[in-house]
C-alpha cells in the first residue's frame, strides 16, 4: 500500500530534523507541513528528502493536517500517517501501527497515550480537557476512543475524501474522528508511549475548549 508521513509543524526546529531522520527507517514517503514558523523550520526539513508544503502565516494545525490530506489524496497514498513535530511521539512505533492496521483493518487507528504517563507529565489542565474532549467526542462518534486528541493517527485516505473538514485548529483533529464515527468509519485505539522534554506546547487551552464546544455544537 501507498503511505505517506504527515509532519505539521509550528517552530520546530529544534526537533524536526531529528523526527524526519527517526521516521525515514520506517517510511519513505514524508510530507512536513510548516504552519508559517519563524526559526527556520521549513529550511531544516528542506534538508531532507522529504515534500515540504508551507503556510507563509501560521493558520493553525488543523489547517496544516487539511493541506497534507489534500496532498495525499491528490498524490494517490492509501494510508497517511499523522504525527505531531515536538519530540513527543516516538517514530519507532510505526511498525506497531502498520502491523495492528494489517492485524484488523480499521479505518482509523489512534495512538492512545497512557494515562498514568498523562497523569504525571502532562499539566491539569491540559488532562481534564483532554478527559472531557474524549468523552463527549466518544458519544458523539458513537465508538470509544480513550485519547480523542492524540495526534499519532494512521487514517485510510478513503475516510479523508469522504469526512469534509471546515475547520482549522486543533479542534480538527477532534472533527475528523466524529465526522468519520457518524459516518460508520471504525475507530481503534493501539496503546503508545510519549517522550516529554521541554517542548513548549502551542495550545491555547481555554480558546481550544471553546472551538471544540463550537464543533460539539453543531454536531449534535
Amino acid at each position: 500500500m501507498k503511505i505517506c508521513l504527515l509532519l505539521p509543524a509550528h517552530n520546530e526546529s529544534r526537533t524536526i530534523g531529528r523526527i524526519i531522520q527517526e521516521a525515514s527507517e520506517f517510511i519513505g514517503e514524508i510530507v512536513v507541513i510548516d504552519d508559517g514558523s519563524s526559526d527556520g523550520t521549513a529550511e531544516i526539513a528542506s534538508t531532507y528528502n522529504v515534500v515540504c508544503l508551507v503556510n507563509t502565516t501560521n493558520r493553525g494545525k488543523g489547517n496544516a493536517l487539511r493541506k497534507g490530506f489534500t496532498y495525499a489524496i491528490e498524490h494517490g497514498y492509501e494510508l497517511v500517517f499523522t504525527m505531531d513535530s515536538d519530540g513527543q511521539h516516538e517514530p519507532a512505533d510505526i511498525p506497531r501501527f502498520l502491523e495492528h492496521f494489517h492485524s484488523t483493518q480499521p479505518d482509523i487507528l489512534i495512538g492512545a497515550r497512557d494515562t498514568e504517563n498523562l497523569r504525571t507529565s502532562m499539566p491539569f489542565h491540559r488532562r481534564v480537557n483532554n478527559r472531557i474532549v474524549s468523552y463527549v467526542g466518544s458519544k458523539l462518534c458513537g465508538q470509544r476512543v480513550p485519547d480523542f486528541q492524540s495526534g499519532y493517527r494512521l487514517i485510510r485516505t478513503e475516510v479523508l475524501r469522504q469526512v469534509h473538514l471546515e475547520t482549522e485548529r486543533y479542534e480538527t483533529e477532534s472533527e475528523l474522528l466524529i465526522k468519520a464515527g457518524k459516518l460508520g468509519f471504525w475507530i481503534e485505539n493501539l496503546p503508545i508511549q510519549t517522550r516529554y522534554g521541554d517542548e513548549v506546547s502551542h495550545i491555547k487551552p481555554l480558546r481550544e475548549m471553546w472551538l471544540f464546544t463550537k464543533l460539539l455544537l453543531r454536531s449534535l
